[in-house]
């Protein structure tokens, strides 16, 4: 029983980290309406950064957290510029901004495939170290800490005009175009800020468990997908902005414990992609079947019930 609640412990502080991430793919998914897959890549740019430059720079962990804020920025703002200025298709802009940081990442760590920081101080030792707490409750404390301020400044910033151009774009492009707004800009902005808090989610994943890989943003944006839905799902009565936020960070958290719950059934965790998958699949087609159960069965042969 006491595994089984640090299973599911660590996979609530998990879901928090990984939340950040959500939220940028929710900025570009359902605010942009833009199909980005540069997040596979600008995840592992932000632990990439973060690590080498705490493990072979000896930089302030902080600083290091910051840096990788805005590699993964830049990041997208390549892709923004690869889709906006050069027209090319978004999905195919982001898988060439994702396969060229793959060598860029590499090049980073010096060549090496990943970074271990078992001795490394980072912004979890230093609170472990202050407050005596496990890893796990530290872990949860600065992910819960930080998702906060980021939702708090996405709900001001949406709120400018900036952001409800970034909104209008997503919504109907053309007529913000027709109005003399140049959507290319906002595209490129929207994907900038969406990747920087992608890179933000890898530096402090990285620092959480300790090491810094080349792969570990294969697969990153299906999970941020499919927190999105299962967010949507658990909490669609949130009509507001604020509560379409919280629920990401509640669908990422239940999708690491679902997934920590798999896990503890005995399954191989190398069908993670696999479970991952099945969980996106099962997010996208139960509310289209119960939507088409309803309306099959709202009706009876002699008329509507």
């Amino acid at each position: 029983m006491n595994g089984l609640l640090l299973s599911v412990q660590g996979a609530i502080s998990q879901g928090v980290l990984w939340g950040i991430l959500v939220l940028g793919v929710y900025i570009t998914f359902r605010i942009l309406d833009v199909a980005d897959l540069t997040v596979d890549g600008s995840f592992a740019t932000g632990a990439c950064v973060c690590g080498a430059l705490i493990v072979n720079g000896g930089w302030n962990p902080v600083l290091a957290t910051l840096v990788a804020v805005l590699a993964g920025a830049l990041a997208g703002a390549l892709t923004g510029v690869l889709h906006a200025i050069f027209e090319i298709p978004a999905i195919l802009a982001g898988i060439l901004s994702q396969l060229a940081l793959y060598s860029i990442n590499l090049r980073i760590m010096g060549s090496k495939p990943n970074i271990p920081m078992p001795n490394s101080e980072s912004i979890f030792t230093w609170l472990v170290k202050i407050t005596g707490w496990k890893q796990s409750m530290v872990s949860l404390l600065v992910g819960v800490v930080i998702a906060v301020i980021v939702i708090l400044i996405l709900y001001w910033f949406f709120g400018t005009e900036i952001g409800a151009t970034l909104r209008a774009t997503g919504n109907n492009e053309d007529m913000v175009r027709a109005l003399g707004v140049s959507t290319k800009q906002a595209k490129i902005l929207g994907l900038t800020i969406s990747n920087a808090l992608v890179g933000l989610s890898g530096a402090l994943v990285c620092q959480s468990q300790k090491y810094a890989d080349v792969s570990a943003g294969i697969g990153a944006i299906v999970i941020g997908l499919a927190a999105i839905v299962i967010g949507e799902i658990l909490l669609g009565m949130l009509r507001s902005f604020g509560g379409k936020l919280i629920s990401v960070i509640i669908g990422s958290v239940v999708y690491f414990i679902i997934r920590a719950l798999v896990l503890r059934m005995g399954m191989n965790a190398n069908d993670m992609k696999l479970i991952s998958a099945v969980i996106v699949i099962l997010a996208l087609s139960v509310p289209v079947l119960w939507e088409k159960w309803k309306i099959r069965h709202a009706y009876s042969e002699g008329g509507i019930r």
